[in-house]
């Protein structure tokens, strides 16, 4: 018999799969794959996210170059089972009925654990017009749209959960402020279980001993924040909340300061994020955990046939891909080349581009968002043409989606793609609309290099980077999130900023910055890459074999499982 769940794992957005478009980015790709290694490692956990049935969106590119956003049409019958049970919470005054969704997800190996994912629904007939659209789009609507899908998940999930039969759970995992809500539940069901109220210490402590918290946001303005009023207009009454609250800042509700107030557990996903998150908010104590990637999902074909053959079990034992450190040369780099033409030829379906597998290929696919930067590789396009006619052709690959109502970051994928179009002599450029989870499998894959130009500290972790080190590929990235820890100069990729001691260092200067990422790919990268493709070989060898087995998911929820969850 399956043991019964132990942990509620709940989350904004989940990628549970490719087909399933419940996700914008990171955060949902690494719910997926956390929830995929808790199969993998037969961790006893349930996810709870909601039934997104209009998508995120779909990105198409005008004439211009600007970004137009479209509805994603799918059917979430062929992808999940819609369960009988049905709970009812009051939202606006009104009863919201839901409905939940079931997708499992299955171990990559003998030996795990189905896990299952509920998707919360409200498009249902019994419901207001209004209310059956609350969980119609991820991130869509203004910030009532907002508090009401917050509403739905956090307290509708726990009401779910307990009509599903998991009334035993002894950890709800918030996976952001999003889910924070579910601790206003939990204070509810202790407080009318011991005939006291929310404000009890005693109710209060058997709340914090049941949650845990993960905070994936460096900014300030990133954390949701809603007006009281709006609180209580939406959810009615609530004697927790009020205005002396530590979790409500100048008449509103900081929604992850409610997440802290109430847990016993939390980490930022990095060990620098961790610094920033206890700066942020208030000094609480916040660990870090940082992030990782879930190994079966992300290796290429050929990558996983080489693991399959040098690194037993590892699927399991993320561990054993240190390994990879004796792929020999030519079976790596055929793996490599492999992966890399798939990839054109993807490229050369889909554009004019006339990509070439020989030619230096490098990416950057992430959201368009200011502090990203994505459009400082392309801020020097003559010195980028003069470095590829001194040193061999580069071809460059970007993607990445804007959120709808980011215009700057619109503006910086328009902008972008009006240089690629620019560019002359051995230097090609393309922009890949709708990068999502299909498109970057072959990204992270197949290209030579990754880049990665954020401000630091302002990315939390970034994930993309660890993908396309488990598949051999060096990154090139600013010293922020996980490449802080991941980098090993010249042996795992290159750090954009360091002083004459070979140490990361913040630059503010954006032309500076520039300037270094220019000078590492005239320099470094592709003479090594032109001229020494057996040192080439061996770096992208050491990626997979020290970069693959640290950031792991699998590493990452047996972390949990200790830390935050209490498992033995």
């Amino acid at each position: 018999m399956t043991t019964p769940a132990r942990i509620a794992y709940f989350s904004m957005e989940i990628a549970a799969d490719p087909a399933m478009p419940t996700y914008s980015g990171g955060l949902g790709i690494l719910a997926g794959d956390i929830l995929r290694s808790t199969a993998d490692v037969s961790m006893p956990v349930v996810g709870v996210t909601l039934m997104y049935k209009g998508g995120y969106f779909t990105q198409t590119i005008d004439s211009t170059g600007m970004q137009q956003e479209s509805e994603t049409p799918w059917q979430p019958s062929k992808h999940a089972e819609l369960l009988p049970q049905r709970v009812s919470i009051r939202l606006r005054n009104r009863t919201v009925t839901i409905a939940a969704w079931k997708r499992i997800v299955r171990p990559s190996h003998t030996g795990g654990r189905e896990v299952p994912i509920y998707m919360l629904d409200t498009n249902l007939p019994e419901n207001d017009p209004a209310d059956r659209d609350i969980t119609s789009r991820l991130y869509a609507g203004d910030l009532t749209f907002r508090l009401l899908q917050e509403g739905v998940l956090g307290i509708g999930g726990v009401y779910m959960l307990r009509a599903l039969g998991h009334t035993d759970l002894e950890t709800f995992h918030m996976n952001e402020g999003h889910a924070a809500l579910l601790t206003i539940e939990l204070l509810a069901e202790h407080s009318f279980t011991a005939k006291s109220n929310p404000a009890d210490p005693a109710v209060i402590e058997a709340v914090r001993n049941r949650c845990v918290f993960t905070t994936h946001t460096p900014i300030g303005a990133g954390h949701d924040r809603f007006p009281l009023g709006m609180v209580f207009d939406i959810l009615g009454d609530q004697s927790a909340i009020h205005e002396s609250a530590p979790y409500v800042e100048n008449g509103h509700l900081n929604m992850s300061l409610l997440a802290l107030a109430y847990s016993r557990y939390a980490n930022g996903v990095a060990q620098r994020h961790g610094e920033v998150s206890r700066h942020l908010l208030h000094d609480y104590r916040i660990d870090a955990i940082t992030n990782g990637v879930h190994a079966p999902t992300w290796c290429s074909p050929a990558i996983a046939a080489l693991l399959d053959q040098h690194c037993k079990n590892w699927r399991a034992d993320c561990d054993s891909i240190r390994r990879a450190a004796f792929i020999p040369d030519e079976a790596l780099a055929a793996a490599r080349t492999q992966a890399k033409q798939a990839l054109i030829s993807h490229v050369n379906a889909l554009t004019n581009a006339n990509f070439s597998p020989d030619h230096f290929t490098l990416c950057f696919a992430r959201r368009a968002t200011a502090y990203k930067r994505a459009d400082l590789l392309m801020s020097d396009p003559k010195r980028l043409e003069k470095i590829a006619e001194r040193v061999g052709p580069i071809q460059i690959i970007y993607g990445g989606k804007a959120h709808p109502h980011d215009h700057t970051g619109k503006l910086i994928i328009q902008s972008v793609i009006q240089t690629l179009a620019a560019l002359k002599g051995p230097i090609k450029g393309v922009y890949l609309p709708n990068y999502d989870f299909s498109l970057a499998k072959l990204l992270v894959s197949g290209v030579d290099l990754w880049v990665n130009t954020p401000i630091p500290p302002l990315e939390a972790s970034g994930t993309s980077g660890m993908k396309a080190a488990l598949n051999g590929v060096p990154s090139l990235s600013t010293p922020d999130g996980w490449w802080l820890e991941g980098a090993v100069e010249g042996v795992t990729g290159w750090t954009i900023g360091r002083d004459q001691y070979g140490r990361a260092v913040s630059e503010p200067d954006a032309a500076a910055i520039a300037s270094a990422l220019y000078s590492e790919l005239e320099q470094e990268i592709l003479p090594t890459f032109y001229r020494d493709r057996r040192m080439w070989t061996q770096i992208s060898r050491q990626c997979i074999a020290l970069n693959g087995p640290r950031f792991n998911t699998n590493r990452v929820v047996r972390e949990y499982g200790v830390l935050a969850y209490g498992l033995k």
